[in-house]
């Protein structure tokens, strides 16, 4: 298994649901407002494999002092693979030193 990771920011509704839906988040039922939500965090890392979305950690900061994760998805089948803690350390590279 290679997980590619990225923080490309062209994530498509079909993926994202595919995500969210797999593990029963009640966001996925506002698809609209997810997906604009996860292009209007300060940051999103994504997990792939091959063309499937399978893990998004995203953060909300206000670039200075504070930093939230608010989001941190792994799709069940590929959930204890280390993915959702490369997710976050990824994630926190960005935010050193932040509350």
């Amino acid at each position: 298994m290679t997980i590619l990771y990225s923080e490309r920011r062209d994530l498509e509704l079909k993926d994202i649901l595919y995500l969210y839906e797999a593990n029963n988040w009640e966001s996925a039922k506002r698809p609209t407002e997810l997906q604009a939500a996860l292009l209007n965090s300060r940051q999103v890392v994504t997990a792939w494999d091959g063309g499937y979305l399978v893990g998004l950690g995203n953060a909300i900061s206000d670039g200075y002092l504070v930093v939230y994760y608010p989001h941190l998805l792994v799709h069940p089948d590929y959930q204890g693979r280390g993915i959702g803690g490369e997710i976050l350390k990824r994630l926190q590279a960005h935010y050193k030193g932040f509350h």
